[in-house]
């Protein structure tokens, strides 16, 4: 990545996703990072740190069977060191599954995201699929 604009970090991090590259993407994530996991299931609140944020996204491999998939939808829109990015996630298990819109809210300072905002089309769907907490 030539440029650490926030337009240009999410770019990347999101194409390093929809590549199944995780560690390229994890690399653009501060070791700081506060994660707001929206909702009311077992992935819901404040998850901090790269530790935290991967222990998340293992959880949620390993409940959705390996499915889980992130996907954007829409241009990225930027505001600052904000940037809001449409996305469509899915996932299913053998009893369940999910496929949803949703935004992206990434806070991006010196070239890494510090801050992510999720937000959902359907939270008690979402909720459902992951299991309550």
């Amino acid at each position: 990545m030539s440029e650490n604009t926030p337009a240009a970090v999410a770019d990347a991090y999101f194409s390093a996703l929809g590549n199944g590259d995780v560690p390229a993407a994890m690399s653009l994530i501060s070791p700081d990072v506060v994660w707001h996991q929206p909702g009311a299931n077992r992935f819901s609140g404040d998850h901090a740190g790269i530790d935290g944020v991967g222990a998340m996204i293992g959880g949620m491999m390993e409940v959705s069977e390996g499915t889980f998939q992130l996907s954007v939808s829409g241009p990225a829109m930027v505001n600052g060191e904000l940037v809001a990015v449409p996305v469509r996630f899915t996932g299913r298990r053998s009893d369940a599954s999910m496929d949803m819109s949703g935004v992206d809210l990434l806070t991006v300072r010196d070239g890494k995201i510090v801050e992510v905002h999720l937000f959902s089309e359907d939270g008690a769907a979402e909720d459902t699929f992951w299991g309550r907490a």
